[in-house]
């Protein structure tokens, strides 16, 4: 399935190492005023090369808009972009054009479709996820007052214990991590360079909140919000859990602890529900975190299988991620704000 929504949608296509990477944006209301400054900042966060700490592929990830805006505004047809593919290093991968690499797609997309592009993971790239952060870079520009506002809020053992109320985000962008804790962010920072020195990768969390989400969005059955979310995220590359509101935490509690009681005018005293009930946002600041598990391609030898089923030593070559949180962030956002934007394409009463 390479479509995501319902009503705003998404449908992309490409590979890590084609010609390009692109997608058609369809079910955008027409007469949106778009800020492309901020649509290519938003894909700047996420490009290759932007610091020591991830890939050095340089990728400008320039994107190229082809159809459904006039003049600036959107028309309400199908938007069409593009994102050329300008410094695929092809012959890295030669060495997997028969081997696994051991927790990769490699394996299943060669059982599943009988054949695959090695080069870059072709479409199991995370190549593939800028694709995500244009759609949802418009998908912002719809939703005005709602505020979505991603960061790093671990990196292996090290946490970021302070609560989101305590943060500021506004320095999420000041450091290669996204962190909005400058101690806590050097820290982590330090951690990732001595994992990528010893060839080897991490994984991390990132934590998502969305504030002034109104009441009202979300089904109360198959199409609930927090699912909407968890399909989301848990279709991200490398992406092992989700969890919202008191998320596990909350198994380990009593009712009368867990209650969110009710103030007179509709908000919670406590917000464990995490801005979500019956699958239905009540208001208060949706809050959750993603769970990515350490980036499968390793500068180790390794012991794998081939297509013959033969067992073979091999090692990861090339650029890749040592962590992959820090340019997960605007993924996240984009994300959160496409499932938003498609719920509330749902309530054609609303002004978007």
């Amino acid at each position: 399935m390479n479509t995501f929504g319902r009503i705003y949608r998404l449908t992309t296509f490409g590979e890590s190492h084609g010609e390009a990477i692109g997608g058609i944006i369809d079910g955008c209301p027409a007469g949106i005023e778009l800020d492309f400054e901020q649509i290519q900042y938003e894909l700047d966060r996420r490009k290759p090369g932007q610091s020591k700490i991830v890939t050095q592929r340089k990728e400008s990830d320039k994107v190229q808009f082809l159809s459904g805006i006039f003049e600036g505004k959107t028309t309400g047809t199908p938007i069409g972009f593009v994102i050329p593919n300008e410094n695929q290093k092809s012959k890295d991968y030669a060495h997997i054009e028969e081997a696994f690499r051991p927790s990769h797609a490699d394996f299943t997309y060669q059982k599943k479709y009988g054949i695959r592009d090695y080069r870059g993971g072709g479409r199991s790239s995370a190549r593939e996820t800028a694709n995500w952060v244009v759609a949802g870079a418009i998908a912002k520009q719809l939703l005005k007052d709602i505020e979505i506002n991603a960061f790093v809020s671990s990196v292996g053992n090290l946490f970021l214990e302070k609560p989101y109320q305590a943060l500021d985000f506004s320095k999420t962008e000041s450091n290669m991590v996204r962190c909005p804790d400058e101690e806590v962010a050097a820290q982590m920072i330090e951690k990732i360079e001595k994992i990528r020195k010893a060839g080897d990768t991490i994984g991390g969390t990132i934590t998502c909140v969305l504030k002034n989400v109104p009441i009202g969005l979300g089904e109360p059955v198959f199409d609930k919000l927090h699912a909407r979310l968890g399909q989301a995220m848990l279709s991200i590359n490398a992406v092992k859990g989700f969890e919202y509101g008191s998320g596990f935490c909350g198994a380990k509690m009593k009712g009368s602890e867990h209650n969110d009681l009710f103030n007179s005018d509709g908000t919670t005293i406590s917000n464990l529900s995490g801005g979500i009930q019956g699958g239905i946002s009540n208001g208060m600041d949706i809050y959750f975190r993603v769970a990515f598990k350490p980036v499968a391609t390793i500068m180790q030898e390794q012991e794998t299988i081939n297509s013959k089923g033969e067992i073979v030593k091999m090692q990861g070559k090339g650029r890749h991620d040592p962590c992959v949180v820090p340019r997960a962030v605007p993924i996240v956002e984009a994300l959160a704000a496409m499932v938003l934007a498609d719920f509330k394409s749902l309530r054609p009463s609303d002004e978007i």
